[in-house]
Formats: structure tokens, sequence, C-alpha cells
């Protein structure tokens, strides 16, 4: 009776002053609350009515700068405002977020009439609470003004009446339990117990239980005081797991956000494909990763490995094989077999345990990270499910960069398509008149008479024209004549048989397409097309009587003019570039680019010989070349020190350019030819016709 008694009496006291303490804490909170909320509202709904009409003006007169700092002032004015922001026709016209906008606030609330705010209550992510407030401005035609008022101030003075109120109830309560306590404490020990495990709990004490005696009413207190420990030892352990496990996929998530923006900024699909590599290497603590992706149309395989970058492939067999790795659209372990197939596979991954296919896709392409770690991960894991999810947020910046990249090698094709014609390279309006000329006299059988001056490209005009005309599957046959006397000349022509002047039997041919050997009877008759060409004025000979002027008039139906490369310097990158290209492969050589000041070396440079001392010069870097790239110290000297002036005359550039190449190779012609890109007996002529002989030391 007496336990019982003491129960009761302490129940009935604990529950008199509690209720009573909670029944005064919620008639007073609810008032006060109510009260401070009115006055909230009443606060926001007037400065709203204020930053409204100043926002009005500007936004009338789309002053966007001003309404910003209009609104940026207004926050700093009050400290009790958390955000400001104006929409307009669902756009966001300013606002005070320094993060930007949540999405989640845009819809959270909408005013009540045209003319009549409207008030929400809403919550950040952190647990912040606001009274948001939507005003229109000027009935909604301007926009409607959005702010947020901190509760903060609101909840404090709440908190505050709470502590207040509960600082009276234990003041009722510890004075209504000091009579209880001293019997309590003489009469029951199991509650002394209970009350020193409580001190242990609050002083971060874990496990904390008490002895439990007896069946009463302390004993089944004891018991459930135990219980209530040990589940709130493993609310906490499970709790502290959860906060951990949130820790580190806001990390994850985190850090995935900043892939997808350092993406973002990238161009290239080689900048983008070994930045993501390089992500996930680090994320998986994997030696070997590359990735596949497959083009929109699925004709192409791109490789992209940080060892050799990106590489593509459009055989079959390997284009067949990406599309069978891609076809497992989930996480799992490659077959050896099929990796054996996949063009980025090398032997490292083979030395590895375990390879795994992590899958992505876009509108555009398919593509899968082939990973290949030693230990091997599972393909639940959490990392591996961390790489799916970037893989699948730059999915789309990796198709935008493989669509790019095809564009670019279209346009490039074209435009390198462009840049020729046949076998002879060049841009320049002038060339496209030589080109418009050449597919127009091909289909003909006129005689074309080719001028130009040494190295211009007479020979690939002709066989141009040879190709593009009726007679392309007959024989070209290519007679130098400066290279023949006048008898061999005549006899590899027509015949030897006794040497007559070699000029008007060729007028005959040219006429009638008959002629007869010197000595024979027999009138032969020739199925042939002439294409003359000549370094030299021909009118001028003829004026100087050196040629006759009927086998000119004959010779010349149509006239077909090369124009020298210092008149066309816009072709000479073209030209390098190939002729780097022919060479640097011919040599087994990386070259692929030229530096700018060698660039500017070929541009400055007047080219007496033409494209072919353009082809020799750049064979002649490529040779000496020990980086990547061209420079303008492995070019010939002549072009780094060229000489200031040049004779009027093409004559005496021809004999002025063979000089410096005759001296520069100690006179010896066979070498100084080579150099020239024309043949010995042209170097003879030409020292003959200047009665110049080697020079004699002393």
């Amino acid at each position: 009776m007496l336990l019982s008694l003491k129960s009761k009496l302490l129940a009935t006291i604990s529950v008199i002053v509690i209720l009573t303490g909670l029944a005064i804490a919620g008639i007073v909170t609810q008032r006060y609350s109510g009260a401070l909320r009115q006055e909230m509202m009443g606060q926001s709904e007037n400065l709203a009515h204020g930053i409204a009409l100043d926002a009005a003006d500007r936004i009338l007169i789309n002053d966007l700068v001003g309404l910003q700092k209009m609104l940026d002032q207004q926050r700093r004015i009050h400290p009790a405002l958390a955000y400001l922001f104006i929409l307009k026709d669902g756009q966001v016209l300013a606002h005070t977020f320094d993060q930007g906008l949540p999405a989640g606030l845009l819809e959270a609330n909408q005013p009540i009439a045209p003319a009549q705010a409207g008030f929400r209550q809403v919550a950040s992510q952190k647990g912040d609470r606001y009274l948001d407030t939507a005003l229109p401005i000027f009935e909604g035609k301007a926009g409607i003004l959005r702010l947020g008022f901190s509760e903060s101030r609101y909840r404090t003075q709440l908190v505050r009446l709470w502590g207040e109120i509960g600082l009276i109830t234990l003041g009722l309560l510890g004075l209504a339990l000091m009579g209880g306590l001293w019997l309590v404490r003489r009469i029951t020990r199991p509650l002394a117990a209970l009350v020193a495990a409580t001190r242990e709990i609050d002083q971060g004490k874990p496990n904390v239980q008490v002895e439990v005696k007896g069946k009463d009413e302390i004993a089944a207190l004891s018991a459930s005081f135990n219980q209530m420990v040990s589940r709130q030892e493993e609310y906490t352990r499970r709790l502290e797991e959860q906060t951990l496990e949130l820790e580190r996929a806001y990390g994850q998530a985190r850090t995935a956000c900043q892939i997808m923006q350092d993406v973002g900024a990238l161009y290239t699909l080689k900048e983008m494909g070994l930045f993501l590599l390089k992500k996930l290497r680090d994320a998986l603590l994997c030696p070997h990763i590359a990735m596949l992706v497959l083009n929109g149309s699925r004709d192409t395989v791109f490789v992209l490995a940080e060892t050799e970058g990106v590489t593509r492939f459009r055989d079959p067999p390997v284009v067949q094989a990406a599309r069978e790795a891609l076809e497992r659209l989930t996480i799992s372990s490659l077959p050896r077999d099929l990796m054996q197939k996949l063009p980025f596979i090398t032997p490292d991954f083979f030395t590895d345990e375990r390879q795994a296919l992590i899958p992505f896709t876009d509108n555009h392409i398919r593509g899968a990270v082939v990973i290949a770690c030693p230990e091997g991960l599972p393909a639940n894991s959490e990392p591996m499910k961390w790489v799916g999810m970037v893989l699948k947020q730059n999915a789309g910046a990796l198709g935008r960069a493989i669509l790019r990249e095809e564009e670019v090698g279209r346009l490039k094709s074209r435009v390198e398509a462009q840049a020729g014609f046949g076998e002879i390279i060049g841009k320049d309006p002038k060339m496209q008149v030589v080109y418009k000329l050449i597919d127009d006299v091909a289909s003909s059988d006129a005689t074309v008479l080719i001028q130009g001056e040494s190295g211009t490209g007479k020979e690939l005009a002709a066989r141009a024209i040879h190709r593009l005309s009726s007679r392309q599957g007959k024989p070209f046959v290519v007679i130098n004549c400066s290279a023949y006397p006048a008898t061999l000349l005549e006899s590899e022509l027509f015949g030897h048989e006794i040497p007559p002047p070699a000029q008007i039997k060729l007028l005959r041919v040219l006429q009638t397409r008959k002629f007869e050997r010197v000595g024979g009877e027999k009138t032969l008759t020739v199925d042939v097309r002439v294409l003359a060409a000549t370094n030299k004025d021909l009118m001028q000979e003829v004026t100087r009587r050196n040629f006759r002027e009927d086998l000119f008039y004959r010779l010349n139906v149509i006239p077909l003019i090369l124009p020298p490369l210092r008149e066309r310097k816009n072709d000479i990158p073209l030209l390098a570039l190939h002729f780097i290209r022919r060479f640097a492969q011919e040599r087994g050589k990386d070259l692929r680019e030229i530096s700018s000041g060698a660039m500017r070396l070929l541009l400055d440079y007047s080219w007496p010989g033409n494209v072919r001392e353009l082809e020799n010069s750049v064979e002649h870097a490529v040779v000496l070349a020990k980086s990547n790239q061209l420079e303008a110290w492995d070019f010939p000297s002549v072009l780094q020190h060229p000489s200031p002036s040049f004779a009027p005359t093409i004559a005496d550039q021809e004999l002025s350019l063979l000089l410096n190449i005759l001296e520069e190779c100690g006179w010896n012609k066979k070498l100084a030819a080579q150099r020239l890109g024309i043949s010995r007996s042209t170097v003879y002529a030409i020292l003959k016709r200047h009665n110049i002989s080697k020079p004699t030391t002393h």
C-alpha cells in the first residue's frame, strides 16, 4: 500500500504541474504566435508595396540594372529580408540569390487576386523557414514581386517564451516534488539508481543500465528505462551511419556537378574525354581506363585513352565489335574474347583479373567506359554507380563534341577538296581561272600552249588536260625539247633519217597530222594532240627571229598562262602543308604543322623557282626537322637571307638563282640541278646562253 500510494502521489503531483504548464504554455503561445504572425505579415505586405512601387517604374522602362540594384539595396536595408525576386511572363527579371534562384521556389506561392498579396510559409533545404509574400506589381501588368521574410526572429521569441514558461513550470514542479522526493529518497533506492543512470546518459556515457529488482512499478520503470537506453543507442548508431552516407552522397554529387561544369567549359572531344578519364581514374583508383563511343550513325568508333588521345575507327569489324559491347546496357564484366576485338584493349588490360563496362547513352551517341582493376570492382558498388551517374550527366556534352568533330571533318574535307584541281594545288582566283580553262578545253583536240615560269606546274596542267580529255586512256608522252639537240629532237619526234629543220616539220604535222621521214617515200598519218609548254615568252622569241611566227600561231590556238607563285601567295600555306604531309610520310616523321615564324619566312620570300623551289625547300626542312613542326631554321639559307634585289627580267632572275645554287653546291652542276628541280642539260644551256663558265681559283 505504501509503494502504491507513493507512486500515485508522485504521479499526481507531476501530472498536475505538467498539465498546468502545458495548458498555460499552449494558450499563451497560440495567442502570442498569432499576434507575431499577423505583425510579420503586415510588415511583409507594407514592405512589399513599397518595393513594388519602386520596381514598377524600372520594369516599365526596362531598367533591369537599376531594378537589380534596388533589390540588393532593399535586402541590405532590411536584415529580416531573406530574398527578393521579380517574375514577369515566366521570366525572372532580377533576384538576390547568390547561388542562383531555386527552381522549387518559383511555383511555391501566387497572389490571391490581381491586387491582393498571397502569403505562404516556405522552408529551405537547411531547415530555415520564411514567410513568402507574392504581391502583383501594377495589378500584375509589371510582374509579381516575391519576397521572403525570415521567421528566425519570430521563432526566437517563441523559443524564449517557451523557455520562460518552462522555467516557471519547472519551478512549480520542483516545489511540488520537494516533499515527495524527501520520502522517495528514503524509501526507494531504484529511483535514485534511475536518476544516476540518467545523469550518466547526459554526460555521454554509452550503454548505461540500471539494476532491476522485484516486480513492482519501480522495477518495471527500471526495465523500461533500460530498453529505452538500448533503443536510443541503436537509433544513434543508425543516425550516425545515415549522416556519413548523406555526407558521402553530397560530396559525390558536388564533385559530379563540378565535373559536368568543367566538361561543359571544354570544346574538343579530346579535351573532354581526357579530362573525364582522369577524373574517373582518380575516383576508382584503377590504373587502366578507356572510353569507347559510337557516333549517331553507328558507323564510326571513337576511342579515348590517356596515352593515345582520340582515335577514330571506321573498319566494319571494329565497329561491329563495339556494337556488341555496347548492347550490354548494364554494368558488367566483359568476356575476354570480346575484349580482344575492341581497338583500345592493350596487354595491360589483360594483366588484370576483372574488366567492367559502364555504359552511357544520349540522343546522338552510345558509349561506355571500360575499366580494368587488379582487385576488381563489384558491379553494384557505390564508386561504379557514381561513375555511371557522371557519364550519364556528361553524355550530352560528349555527343555534341562528336557532332562537332564530324562536322569539322566534313568541312575540312570540303575545303581540301576545293583547294586544288587534280594534282594542282591552289585556290587563288588566278588558279580558278586556270582550272576553268582546263575544264573547258580538255574535251576538244585543240592545241594548247601552256606558258609560265619554271616550276609553276606546266606539266601538271598538261596532265590535267589529258586526264579530262577523251584521250585519257591513251599514252601521255612527255618530251623535254630543251634536253635534246635539234637533230636528236627531230629524231625523237619523227624518226631519224636526215635532219631537216625541225620547226617546219612540226608545223606541217600540226596542220595536216601527216609527215614523211627524211629519205622515206611513205606519208605517215598520226592522231596526236600537242600540248606545248614553255617558260619563255614565245612572242618575244618570234620578234627576235628565234622562233617561227607561223609555228607560234599554230601552237598558240588556246593559250594557258600559269601565274608565278609570287602572284598567288595565298596558296603558299596550302602547298607547304601538302608537301609537309607528303615528305613526312615518305620519311616516317610525325610532322603536321609549321611554325608561324617559318610560315612568315615562306610568305616573305619571292620564290623565283616557284612551286618547284617551294617543294624542294620543304623537303629540305623535313629532312632537317628535329621537332614535330617545321621551324624557320630548318629551311635553306637562301630563304632566310634572300638577295636584296632581283633583276627585272625572268632570264636574269633565272641566272641569279642558278649562280647562287651553284655557289652553295661548289659548282656541282648535278647537285644544283637536283636542288632546282631541273635537268643537268638545262643548267649547261643557261650557262652557255650567258657565256658563263666555272670560275677559277688562285
